[in-house]
């Protein structure tokens, strides 16, 4: 009697641990668009899960429709990796099934050269094409690099996804090596967009013009040094570093203050202080900075205070690149430099 009761105590426990509920999981299972996706806005609006979903709001979720479906703004990842942390801790079985139609949708989306468009399967403007632009690319690749290696709590993803996704990685890596620029022969980093069938550098809005992209090629540069190394990987990532290396910007610092709510950003002199543009010139390497009316400015005071203020001109993520990531992943591959 005593063992069945025990047995009977332990089936309870699994029964409710199975049912219980994650409160940020159940609204991102709301705000989940029919293919599977996420939008980034609702009624041009960044969402906000912190909100509660009253009958109003789930009105205006319900009428959003796939066209809103987007991988930019960290969308969708964010959604996938926030559902297997909850089922990692709950048991719930319909975190784990939405995260999984979260993964198809990662998987539908991806073209056959490997590349991801920044929205799918809406294909309007520049959505269309394959997007680096705030590592929408490279944060799918990291969702599908984790359900096919089993990471980070993603070895509960069902098996056929891990075979799904591990093709897909290939297949991303493949074109990302075919998307980093060549000057005269000479591989540099990579360009925030691409036309997704040339593979050639593109313009996105009219403020990001088609140019080499500093921060995004950071966060490329990381993905590729995480996978098994390759004759080709090798060559991309010593290439990159040493494009980051030659257009640092020494003597100068990017600061952004908060003023009456705004953000006020400006260059300085520091000569302390590591830099890099946000975007070059892709044959000369010059920074430049887009505007509004779709012009290149070529000084940074240049640009509309509206743009120059709102939006992010400098970076200094290929510091550490440099300094750690990169001397750390020599010595794992007992490379020379």
């Amino acid at each position: 009697m005593k063992s069945k009761l025990l047995l009977f105590s332990c089936l309870a426990t699994i029964s409710c641990t199975a049912q219980s509920k994650d409160t940020l999981a159940e609204k991102v299972i709301i705000y989940q668009l029919p293919n599977g996706s996420w939008g980034k806005q609702l009624d041009k609006k960044a969402v906000d899960y912190s909100l509660p979903i009253d009958k109003a709001l789930l009105s205006q979720i319900k009428a959003s429709g796939d066209e809103y479906a987007t991988i930019d703004n960290s969308a969708t990842t964010k959604e996938i990796s926030i559902l297997i942390k909850a089922y990692q801790s709950t048991k719930n079985p319909s975190y784990l099934k939405s995260a999984e139609k979260g993964i198809n949708y990662l998987l539908a989306m991806q073209y056959a050269n490997g590349g991801f468009p920044q929205y799918y399967p809406n294909t309007s403007i520049y959505r269309k094409q394959i997007t680096y632009n705030d590592n929408a690319m490279i944060n799918a690749l990291s969702i599908l690099y984790n359900v096919a290696e089993g990471k980070n709590g993603f070895a509960v993803v069902d098996e056929i996804l891990k075979v799904k996704s591990k093709l897909a990685v290939a297949k991303g890596i493949d074109c990302i090596l075919k998307t980093q620029y060549f000057q005269n022969g000479k591989p540099t980093i990579w360009g925030d967009q691409y036309n997704e069938t040339t593979l050639k550098p593109e313009k996105a809005r009219a403020f990001e013009p088609a140019s080499l992209a500093s921060a995004e090629s950071v966060s490329i540069t990381k993905f590729l040094m995480m996978q098994p190394v390759t004759p080709e990987i090798e060559k991309a990532v010593k290439s990159a570093i040493q494009w980051f290396k030659t257009n640092k910007i020494e003597g100068y610092s990017y600061n952004v203050v908060k003023k009456n709510n705004k953000a006020v950003r400006t260059l300085a002199e520091d000569k302390n202080s590591v830099i890099w543009a946000r975007f070059y010139d892709l044959e000369t390497n010059r920074p430049i900075f887009g505007d509004r009316d779709g012009s290149i400015k070529y000084n940074y005071n240049d640009v509309s205070e509206e743009r120059r203020n709102g939006y992010s001109w400098y970076v200094d993520s290929p510091q550490k690149l440099i300094d750690k990531d990169y001397p750390a992943w020599l010595a794992k591959n007992k490379f020379a430099e």
